[in-house]
């Protein structure tokens, strides 16, 4: 009988899980800027200039400065927007920023070097995985469960305004 009862629960577990999604919807007012205050490891999403949510960050492994080139591990600054979307992600969703624009290109080039670029907002890569304080290669990084979230609230095209 013991057997039974945990093969049961087993069972509706997996079926509660096959159940969940990671995309969900929402109907609140337009994301019409994303800000994110590096230092302070702050993301805010904006309607005009009212904050609809606020979540923590994590950035990239070399956190200090600007993004110049591939591989320095920092978070980009400046102003980009989002432009494209990965259901698939490895990190659960992600939404993608515009980096490099043409600033961005002609000084790593000045400095001799590529750019760099796939700059998202992502979730973990892992359920449930914890890698501490700024893991990225230069993303900015959510939960997984925030991230559900950002992806249904923010469209490609919204402005996202990265300071040091």
């Amino acid at each position: 009988m013991r057997l039974f009862t945990k093969m049961m629960v087993l069972s509706v577990l997996l079926t509660l899980a096959a159940c969940s999604s990671k995309f969900r919807s929402y109907n609140g007012p337009e994301v019409t800027r994303i800000v994110i205050y590096k230092a302070e490891r702050r993301m805010m999403l904006l309607h005009a200039d009212d904050v609809l949510t606020e979540h923590k960050i994590d950035l990239g492994f070399a956190p200090n400065g600007a993004k110049q080139f591939e591989g320095d591990g920092r978070t980009p600054e400046g102003r980009y927007f989002i432009d494209r979307r990965n259901p698939d992600s490895s990190f659960h969703l992600s939404i993608g920023i515009s980096y490099p624009n043409a600033e961005d290109i002609a000084a790593a080039r000045a400095a001799g070097k590529p750019p760099g670029g796939d700059i998202f907002i992502h979730g973990q890569a892992k359920p449930l995985q914890r890698r501490g304080t700024d893991w990225t290669a230069g993303c900015i990084s959510v939960s997984n469960r925030e991230i559900e979230k950002i992806y249904a609230m923010v469209k490609n095209g919204t402005v996202i305004e990265i300071y040091p």
